[in-house]
């Protein structure tokens, strides 16, 4: 990495030379300002107004503006005499936890590196001692024409800074907050709560910039001649009518795509099981036809045999059973009759005794 500052940490009378590094870099796409009608390059040039004409770089300096449009000129010269310590020096001026840095106050981040081998040691003095004390330091610096404040911390083995920006340069957040009274309710509470379980962490290092994606896409179609590709278009957004219901929506998309949809799955598959089940305890007719769907393997004339045999089976069953009758009748009727003839003579014989009796008399 290139340094881009030089100078020393001054830690009480411990001083380390360091170089300061920016620790971060931006990846956005830039554009250039073109002619629409032949794609030709838009520059600006700089140009003394009093003389109306173009002039170099090395002939530009620096000027403060003031109320009344007079420019007061400023040299190089001029900022190098300034009466500040922090020129050359990052002074560590506290040590204070870290919860007590406001996040609103954090700028740009660099790391310090140490500057030559007898630097080392009060460098890994300084790392370890912020380490041990779980704290942070606080110092004031110079960088860029302007004295700035910083926060020195550990990352790694590596000393970083943070600039911070000075408390009278943060806005108070009056006129933010909603000017109406809202009660939210234990119930929403608890939603939100578990759609914050769902969500839980995640590994910043996956996290990207899909725009810059895309818009490399793009330009990387335009450049071969070809259509870009079509964003689709976002679903438009509707005001929130039921919170609970939109909490509750929230978790469930959440456990979606955290990789829960096998047990949404298998619960709809239950719930379509239980509703199959209560379907054919209803209809039992129309659950004997569901469980001989599945065995379709057999050709139609096989399965149209039974199907046709069943009747007659049953018609000759009953052809039996009405001839079994018609035989049994008969014998019934001619038993009948030969007891009402046996009773008949039963019944005649007395009388005929009577009458010869009474003859003989």
């Amino acid at each position: 990495m290139r340094s881009i500052w030089n100078g020393a940490i001054s830690f009480g009378l411990v001083s380390i030379p360091i170089k300061l590094m920016n620790a971060t870099e931006h990846h956005t796409i830039s554009f250039r300002q073109i002619h629409t009608e032949d794609g030709g390059r838009i520059r600006y040039r700089k140009v003394c107004e009093l003389e109306d004409r173009e002039v170099s770089q090395g002939e530009i300096g620096k000027g403060y503006e003031e109320s009344d449009g007079s420019i007061v000129p400023i040299t190089d010269e001029d900022l190098a005499h300034l009466p500040l310590p922090t020129a050359r020096t990052i002074d560590i001026v506290a040590f204070v936890p870290a919860d007590r840095i406001d996040p609103l106050q954090m700028e740009s981040a660099y790391y310090l590196a140490a500057s030559g081998a007898p630097a080392a040691k009060p460098y890994t003095l300084l790392r370890e001692a912020l380490k041990r004390s779980k704290r942070v330091a606080i110092a004031k610096f110079a960088l860029r024409g302007r004295e700035r404040l910083g926060m020195l911390r550990v990352v790694d083995d590596v000393i970083a800074m943070h600039g911070l920006l000075w408390p009278d340069e943060i806005r108070a957040p009056q006129g933010v907050a909603p000017d109406v009274d809202v009660t939210v309710r234990d119930q929403e509470l608890d939603l939100a709560d578990a759609l914050m379980d769902t969500l839980g962490e995640v590994d910043l290092s996956d996290l990207h910039d899909e725009y810059r994606e895309a818009l490399e896409e793009v330009i990387a179609a335009k450049a071969a001649g070809e259509t870009p590709p079509e964003t689709p278009e976002p679903a438009p957004g509707g005001k929130v009518l039921d919170l609970m219901a939109a909490l509750e929506k929230s978790v469930r998309a959440a456990k979606q795509s955290r990789g829960e949809e096998g047990e949404a799955a298998g619960t709809a598959e239950e719930e379509g099981e239980e509703a199959a089940a209560s379907g054919s305890a209803s209809e039992p007719e129309s659950g004997a036809e569901v469980r001989h769907l599945p065995r379709r393997k057999t050709s139609r004339a096989a399965e149209e045999k039974p199907a046709r045999s069943a009747p007659k089976k049953s018609t000759a069953k009953k052809t039996t059973a009405k001839k079994t009758t018609a035989k049994s009748e008969p014998k019934k009727t001619a038993s009948t009759a030969k007891s009402t003839a046996k009773k008949s003579t039963a019944k005649k014989t007395p009388a005929k005794k009577t009458a010869a009796r009474k003859r003989t008399a």
